[in-house]
């Protein structure tokens, strides 16, 4: 294996989604497509190689994928799939991985406004706390205390407890 190709998957490693961050992350994918207006998609390479990144403190990719995004409703790209999205989704979440820091998540924050993304949000389940963006610098803090986690800007409503169910 190259030095190149070594170097992409001890990247990838550090991201990789425990158990809990699979469970939640299947979770908001159900409890959005249920709402019914939403295309959910995980895991969706989203196209950032005409973006100056040195203004962000992540790595100098041509792409960057949340964990979860939504768009509109719409049909399947066929015959022709989409390798890396050029139109960006209305939301964006990251959830938090046992290995994984804070302030990386909120660097691609940044960088997911800048893209016209209207909506973050961060989810820890390690300490059962969803942070919705509504910007940058602004956002609301949910917790089990919470019976909804409210999105303001996209008018989305969930069941704190199910997320996490």
């Amino acid at each position: 294996m190259s030095q190149v190709a070594f170097d992409e998957v001890e990247e990838e490693d550090i991201d990789v989604g425990s158990f809990n961050h699979a469970v939640v992350q299947a979770n908001l994918t159900h409890l959005l497509m249920n709402l019914g207006k939403y295309r959910v998609c995980t895991e969706l390479s989203l196209e950032v190689g005409h973006v100056d990144l040195s203004q962000f403190d992540i790595d100098n990719k041509s792409e960057v994928k949340p964990d979860v995004c939504i768009y509109l409703k719409r049909g399947l790209s066929m015959p022709n799939d989409i390798i890396k999205m050029s139109e960006m989704p209305l939301l964006a979440i990251e959830v938090l991985s046992p290995k994984q820091g804070t302030y990386t998540i909120i660097e691609k924050f940044k960088l997911y406004f800048d893209l016209g993304i209207k909506s973050c949000w961060l989810v820890n389940f390690a300490i059962d706390v969803i942070a919705v963006y509504s910007s940058a610098t602004r956002y609301q803090t949910f917790t089990r205390r919470d019976s909804e986690v409210v999105d303001e800007t996209l008018d989305i409503r969930l069941p704190f407890a199910d997320i996490f169910a």
